[in-house]
């Protein structure tokens, strides 16, 4: 049975998301959370196979919790789910260490193909997002600028996005202000 932790703040996506999965003969739901906060200390103390995890989740997004559950249990597979267009996080995610990105309009049968193929220990590559990736190797792509940034201005670009100040940010992310206010300037 696959072990599944939902990871969303919407409770009506998750609702639906425990149906679905109801629905699979070898999935359930064994734990929903709706904060990052949450899902990392569901993670921390229960033995899940695959966290499915949103990007935009009050307290803690997606990008750190992804981080911190990473940091905790490396081998976890991650499958980012999202309604964010791969193009805009994707590529950053996957080097982050998610082992997919799945976007909120897939079909539910590209979903379960996504969590039976990252407990398998693969990546999952949706179509747009192979297409994303094959067109970076070959310089075919207008690459969208963030896609330029290192992993550290794009975790600040993403928290400035959100409004976030930069007295907040450096306190979240353990930096003085005055670096964040560098990566501020290179990003913006």
């Amino acid at each position: 049975m696959i072990r599944i932790l939902v990871a969303d703040d919407h409770a009506i996506v998750r609702a639906g998301l425990k149906q679905f999965i109801a629905d699979q003969p070898d999935m359930e739901v064994a734990g929903e959370a709706a904060s990052g906060s949450e899902a990392i200390s569901l993670v921390r103390a229960g033995e899940f196979d695959v966290l499915l995890l949103d990007i935009s989740m009050p307290d803690k997004n997606g990008i750190d919790t992804l981080k911190s559950v990473k940091q905790m249990r490396p081998e976890m597979p991650v499958l980012m789910l999202s309604g964010y267009a791969e193009d805009q996080y994707a590529v950053n995610l996957l080097r982050d260490g998610a082992s997919g990105y799945l976007n909120k309009e897939a079909a539910s049968t590209q979903l379960v193909g996504a969590i039976r193929t990252v407990v398998r220990g693969r990546k999952f590559v949706s179509p747009t997002l192979a297409q994303i990736l094959a067109n970076g190797v070959t310089g075919d792509a207008d690459r969208p600028l963030h896609g330029e940034l290192s992993q550290r201005e794009f975790q600040i670009f993403c928290k400035l996005a959100a409004g976030a100040a930069v007295s907040k940010i450096a306190d979240e992310l353990h930096l003085a202000v005055k670096t964040v206010s560098t990566y501020r300037t290179r990003v913006l």
